[in-house]
């Protein structure tokens, strides 16, 4: 499933994948990676200062992250372009949810709010 937000013209694609081989049901460790593009549909070139996630788990746990840029990189995304990149959430459960922010920049000093869609992370063990 493919989740989708547009703010301030900057859009956020989000895909969940459950990773199965690097889980464990005897651990309660569940591992979900991520694959998201963001892309500009403005006419500047914005850059990503910092994220903030909000993250929660089917057992009742819930966490905050908050940090500079994505993966270690502060991207400058121009016109028309695009981000990509992936990270991963691991779990207590085999079901969650995230949803966040990213603080983003333009040329005039102008930072903006762009949110990331609130997905679901769901093992398929649970069918």
């Amino acid at each position: 499933m493919i989740f989708t937000e547009v703010t301030n013209d900057i859009r956020v694609i989000v895909k969940p994948v459950f990773m199965e081989n690097e889980s464990s049901i005897f651990e309660g460790k569940y591992v979900f990676v991520y694959f998201i593009t963001i892309e500009n549909m403005s006419t500047e070139p914005v850059k990503l200062l910092r994220r903030h996630w909000e993250i929660e788990d089917s057992a009742g746990e819930s966490y905050e992250v908050d940090g500079d840029g994505v993966i270690g990189r502060q991207p400058v995304i121009q016109p028309g372009k695009s981000h990509n990149y992936n990270s991963y959430c691991v779990l207590k459960s085999m079901a969650g949810s995230m949803e966040g922010y990213y603080e983003m920049s333009r040329k005039d000093q102008t930072v903006l709010k762009v949110r990331i869609p609130r997905f679901f992370l769901r093992s398929h063990l649970l069918n």
